[in-house]
């Protein structure tokens, strides 16, 4: 069964800089589609990134676009969320989401398509 944790969240001024991480254990990661997704209290969970098992596709909304990016080290089993230029609307809990695949190049932008879930981690944007 997989798990996973992220990590690398906290306080941050207007304009700065966080990288998340999202650690897998119990499983391989490296044939599995990896989403990011924020959300916060009475709110819907937003999509914010998703990536090919392969790592070649990647995925944003127009609301990170060009500011986020998401990776992966499938020898570290480990996928990342690069968030610069951040903005208090990225306050949120962040979380990183896993779902098994055949295809190196699929990804899913909707929550209800992956499977396994992380804890999630705080980020919170001071203005």
């Amino acid at each position: 069964q997989l798990q996973l944790v992220e990590s690398g969240g906290g306080l941050v001024q207007s304009g700065g800089s966080l990288r998340l991480s999202c650690a897998a254990s119990g499983d391989t990661l490296e044939t599995y589609v990896i989403g990011w997704f924020r959300q916060i209290p009475g709110k819907e969970r937003e999509w914010v990134s998703t990536i090919s098992s392969s790592g070649l596709n990647t995925y944003y909304p127009d609301s990170v676009k060009g500011r986020f990016t998401i990776s992966r080290d499938n020898a570290k089993n480990t996928a990342y969320l690069q968030m610069n230029t951040l903005k208090p609307e990225d306050t949120a809990q962040y979380y990183c989401a896993a779902q098994p695949t055949l295809d190196p190049r699929s990804v899913n932008i909707e929550a209800r398509g992956y499977d396994y879930w992380g804890q999630g981690t705080q980020v919170t944007v001071s203005s």
